[in-house]
Order: structure tokens, then sequence, then C-alpha cells
């Protein structure tokens, strides 16, 4: 819920400054939030506790879902980081530190969350008996995760080599 709040705050701080900088930071929002529920409707968990026993043999899928986690909360190598950074940029622009500084320090404590998480499902590998634990992984619906979860993690890297290119 924090996250959506933090988010909701730098969509209204876009929409502030340009509509099309809020356009595309939504854009980008709806895109790794899709990724997430995406994943989240795969792999029919609900709650935080599947996080943590759900993907225990399957070291590469937990990677992918953490890294989702850390790129829609803005971490710079990733794409979420793209439309926070256009934000940044507009609001230097404008002279806006005192709100600038506020968001980026809001934007530290939801990645702060992000973080804990993260790091608790990592290090704790447990199976729980609690939770029926079937991997249904249809090929069409786990290659569609594999490619956007690719454009969620490296997009910026892509994005800044085709602004090179051209």
């Amino acid at each position: 819920a924090f996250s959506s709040i933090n988010h909701l705050g730098w969509m209204l701080s876009s929409l502030m400054i340009s509509e099309s900088i809020w356009l595309i930071y939504f854009f980008f929002y709806s895109f790794l939030s899709f990724v997430l529920t995406f994943m989240f409707n795969i792999f029919k968990l609900f709650h935080l506790n599947q996080l943590f026993s759900w993907f225990v043999n399957s070291k590469i899928l937990k990677f992918t879902l953490f890294m989702n986690f850390l790129s829609l909360g803005g971490l710079p190598p990733f794409l979420g980081f793209l439309p926070k950074w256009l934000v940044i940029q507009q609001l230097t622009l404008c002279n806006q530190y005192f709100m600038l500084t506020i968001m980026m320090m809001s934007t530290l404590i939801t990645l702060f969350f992000y973080l804990r998480i993260c790091y608790s499902a990592f290090m704790m590998n447990y199976f729980e008996n609690n939770w029926i634990m079937k991997m249904n992984m249809n090929s069409i619906n786990y290659n569609m995760y594999m490619i956007m979860t690719f454009f969620s993690i490296f997009g910026l890297f892509l994005i800044s080599l085709f602004y090179f290119m051209f």
C-alpha cells in the first residue's frame, strides 16, 4: 500500500510538470505492476508467506521475482528508475528541491521494505505444508513472464543503448 501511495505522489508531481511525463510514468508503472500481478496469477500466490516457501527449488524464479520488486521500487539500474529519473530532472529544472527531497526519501523507505522482503526470502529456505505447492507452469505464460521480466530488469540499459545508437 505504501508503494502505491509513493507512486501516486510521483505521478501527481509529474502531472504537475507535464502531461507527457505523466503518461510515460503511468505507462512504465502499469507495465511493472502488470509483470508482478501476472507472476502472482501464474503461480497462484496470495500471501507473503508463500513467497518465502514457493521458489525453494527454483532460484531463477525467486531472483526474477525480487528483481521485478526492485524495479517497481525504482532502484537505479532497472527500468522502474527511468520515469523517476525524468521526474527528478524536471523537478530540478523547476527548482522544486524540497518536494524532490521528500519524494526521494519516501522512495528510499519503499526500497527498504522491498529489500527487507527480498533479503528474508533469499535467506530463508524452508518448506511449509500449509500451502499447496503445485508448479502448474504453462509454457506460454512462463515464457511471457520471463520476456516481461527481461524488459523490466534490462529495459533501462536497452533504452539507453537505443538512444545512443540513433
